[in-house]
């Protein structure tokens, strides 16, 4: 996206180290805002900082722990202190756990919980603390929060349990951060991607890919691009009168009762 949309605005990105995180943070950069990406791999945190930097965005890692919210606060502080505020956060960092309903361990159970669901929580609540003190100081300012949902919040796949309890979560707190802070000028809001091309999915053999075509109207999987192009819209200006909905970029996966079609590879 060439237009500096977001020119002059600070953001801060969890989950920033590689994937989908990594593309919101450029995109934001890309659109001219300054960029923490708080990261809890150090390794992958330095090594995105670097990339973008590369790219010419004035990009920042910070250590963070999103299921702490010492860490999370301090993450916080660390990006005021540098950029003098924080008007964008992305709530990005997540993980998952794979396992039939009936063996999922409450281990595993709770940690998924504890970084995709009170990590959104946490981020949310220390970037909307210092949005409300800056709106305090010049009216006007506020913020946009920026929650990553999915469409496994609305829909089931049975061996990611804690996974969809998390993000239908994620789509009842944007809700209620929407509602809540409404009055403060910040508007809260989140993205629900169907398949990305990310680390994960490039892992896939060709019939699992198929399987997944198979459910995709749109006949390919996403780039994690067209996540961040999002991201930049919804922390813009262009989504000025949006606040409590969820983006689904799905390639019109919730809209297919049915199988479709798979392209040939030639």
């Amino acid at each position: 996206m060439a237009a500096k949309l977001l020119l002059g605005k600070s953001a801060m990105v969890t989950g920033a180290g590689r994937g989908i995180g990594l593309a919101c943070a450029r995109a934001l950069g890309l659109s001219g805002a300054k960029v923490y990406l708080a990261e809890i791999d150090e390794e992958l945190g330095q090594a995105a900082e670097k990339k973008l930097a590369g790219e010419g965005i004035e990009a920042k890692f910070t250590k963070c722990d999103v299921g702490s919210k010492a860490s999370v606060d301090n993450a916080v502080e660390t990006v005021v202190q540098d950029f003098g505020g924080l008007d964008i956060c992305v709530a990005n960092a997540a993980i998952l756990r794979v396992g039939n309903f009936l063996d999922l361990s409450e281990e595993d159970f709770d940690s998924v919980i504890r970084v995709n669901l009170k990590g959104v929580f946490l981020t949310g609540q220390a970037a909307a603390r210092q949005m409300v003190e800056q709106n305090k100081a010049k009216p006007g300012r506020g913020g946009s929060i920026i929650n990553m949902s999915s469409v496994n919040a609305i829909m089931a796949i049975p061996s990611i349990t804690a996974y969809n309890t998390a993000k239908g979560g994620v789509n009842n707190l944007t809700r209620n951060m929407a509602v809540s802070l409404a009055a403060e000028n910040i508007r809260v809001n989140a993205i629900g991607p169907g398949s990305i091309k990310t680390e994960l999915l490039d892992s896939l053999d060709k019939d699992s890919l198929s399987r997944i075509l198979s459910r995709t109207p749109l006949g390919r999987l996403g780039q994690p691009k067209e996540i961040g192009d999002i991201a930049v819209f919804l922390a813009s200006e262009l989504s000025s009168y949006m606040s409590g909905q969820t983006l689904y970029a799905d390639g019109g996966r919730m809209a297919l009762n049915y199988t479709c079609p798979v392209p040939d590879d030639d």
